[in-house]
């Protein structure tokens, strides 16, 4: 398992405050394969709050991804709604709980907020 997805894990309940404001309540396991090997992660979300263990548990979703491509949304190199919808990696169970959680993946270098963009022509700033 790469350094930059212990982190991510390791991250999510410092940024969970921030990230999780609405009412959302579950769980997501996340099944990451490398080769033969694949690891297990349960993120349990509710508002304000995440609890990361790694392994299985009870769980109200199911996300399928290689270890390599997890490694690319962690650090904003891809997007976890294409690599669904390319069917890079699978997702079963509650949509919801894939929104959410997909808010604690980095936008991708580079990117900029629209509103800062039209500050700066503008000649304004804040």
């Amino acid at each position: 398992m790469g350094e930059a997805i212990e982190q991510f894990f390791a991250s999510l309940p410092a940024r969970a405050p921030a990230v999780l404001r609405g009412p959302t309540t579950g769980a997501i396991q996340l099944d990451l394969t490398t080769g033969n090997r694949t690891d297990h992660w349960l993120v349990e979300m509710r508002p304000g709050a995440v609890r990361v263990t790694h392994g299985r548990g009870p769980a109200d979703a199911i996300w399928n991804s290689s270890a390599d491509l997890f490694e690319r949304l962690v650090t904003g190199r891809a997007a976890a709604m294409a690599a669904v919808l390319r069917n890079e990696s699978t997702y079963s169970g509650s949509v919801v709980l894939f929104l959410d959680f997909r808010r604690f993946f980095p936008d991708p270098p580079g990117t900029r907020d629209p509103r800062d963009t039209a500050r700066e022509r503008l000649g304004r700033s804040g």
